[in-house]
């Protein structure tokens, strides 16, 4: 899977993770209530260390929740 995110091993944007963040969720991969840290199954070894430096830059925690890397999420009427 080539997301936005994972194409640069130099950098990962918080803007770039939360795009895969959410194609994750819209897939079914992630779950909104799954922490954080359940995105580390999604990155090489090698590039997990950066995504993590990049999520605690912006005060992310591990242990949070997917769901608060996510925007505004756009729910349609059935």
């Amino acid at each position: 899977m080539a997301t936005t995110a994972m194409k640069s091993t130099l950098r990962y944007s918080i803007d770039a993770i939360k795009c895969d963040v959410c194609q994750l969720v819209k897939e079914g991969y992630l779950d909104r209530l799954q922490p954080i840290y359940a995105l580390c199954n999604f990155y090489a070894n090698r590039d997990w260390t950066c995504v993590e430096c990049e999520l605690e830059r912006h005060d992310f925690l591990l242990r949070d929740r997917i769901i608060d890397l996510l925007g505004c999420e756009e729910w349609r009427e059935d």
